[in-house]
């Protein structure tokens, strides 16, 4: 019991982990984007961006534009906004980098296409019995 507690914290670590990693990213993405970011050193701050929906995007209208804020109370405690320009470079980043992703995965995936298993004796992978 003692050893699927520890596992369980254990997992529960680790996810948490990588879910800070992603919003970092993402984060750093929304910087590099044009967003400016404002600190929560308030109380009415704090409670203000409480009431978003945390890492989300929300868009909001100021003197008749479009603004775009993210909050994240859990990691920098701030608030950040952009205008429509700086979302839409945003959005580029990301499909960038996703497109980034699918480019290196297709590239490996090839690799391994044209790996010679002949070499070996064999002609391919083989079914193991362990």
């Amino acid at each position: 019991m003692k050893k699927l507690a520890a596992a369980l914290v254990l997992t529960s670590a680790l996810a948490l982990g990588a879910c800070q990693q992603s919003i970092t990213a993402k984060e750093n993405l929304l910087t590099g984007a044009g967003f400016v970011i404002s600190p929560a050193d308030t109380p009415a701050k704090v409670a203000a961006i409480k009431a978003l929906p945390p890492h989300k995007f929300v868009q909001q209208t100021k003197d008749g534009q479009p603004i775009w804020l993210y909050a994240d109370p859990t990691i920098c405690q701030c608030l950040y906004a952009g205008n429509q320009t700086a979302y839409q470079n945003y959005r580029q980043m990301v499909f960038q980098q996703n497109l980034a992703n699918e480019q290196q995965v297709t590239a490996m995936m090839n690799q391994e296409a044209a790996w010679d298993w002949g070499m070996w004796g064999w002609g391919g992978p083989q079914p193991w019995i362990w």
